[in-house]
């Protein structure tokens, strides 16, 4: 067997298995990609416990739950945020797609700033053209006796 079939073989366990350990994955590599990954999840498990906290089921439960519940939401999706980043098939694809925006050519201030009056042209057009189509085919339904004007 080959070293590098070796290393996936040891380096991917289940995903269960890797919950629980601490260690982090390639820590240096796709880590701009990994840390916006990982305050995305956060904030979508805040905010799901922002709502949790607003169910009234849940709050009746016991004295305090109605912070203990969203806060305890909240440590869990810390946690299986900084692990779901850390997660060797997640990992390697979140570094293959932070390599891959290395790549990208962005456009300059100036190239931007035309591409997007252009864009906002585009749609104005497009919104004058099919006003002046409702207008004149409205006229043309009235003339004809379909669409009456009350």
């Amino acid at each position: 067997m080959s070293s590098m079939a070796k290393q996936k073989q040891v380096s991917q366990g289940s995903f269960w298995s890797e919950l629980f350990r601490l260690g982090l994955y390639k820590p240096n590599q796709g880590r701009v990609v990994r840390q916006v990954t990982f305050v995305a999840i956060v904030v979508l498990m805040c905010l799901a416990a922002f709502e949790f906290g607003k169910i009234s089921f849940l709050r009746d439960l016991f004295v305090g739950s109605k912070y203990l519940i969203p806060f305890l939401i909240g440590i869990v999706g810390l946690w299986l945020g900084y692990r779901v980043v850390n997660y060797t098939r997640f990992a390697d694809f979140l570094i293959a797609v932070e390599a891959e925006m290395n790549k990208v050519s962005w456009p300059g201030k100036t190239e931007l700033w035309s591409a997007s009056c252009v864009v906002i042209f585009v749609i104005f057009a497009m919104a004058l053209a099919l006003f002046a189509f409702d207008v004149i085919w409205t006229k043309i339904f009235e003339v004809i006796g379909i669409r009456y004007t009350g």
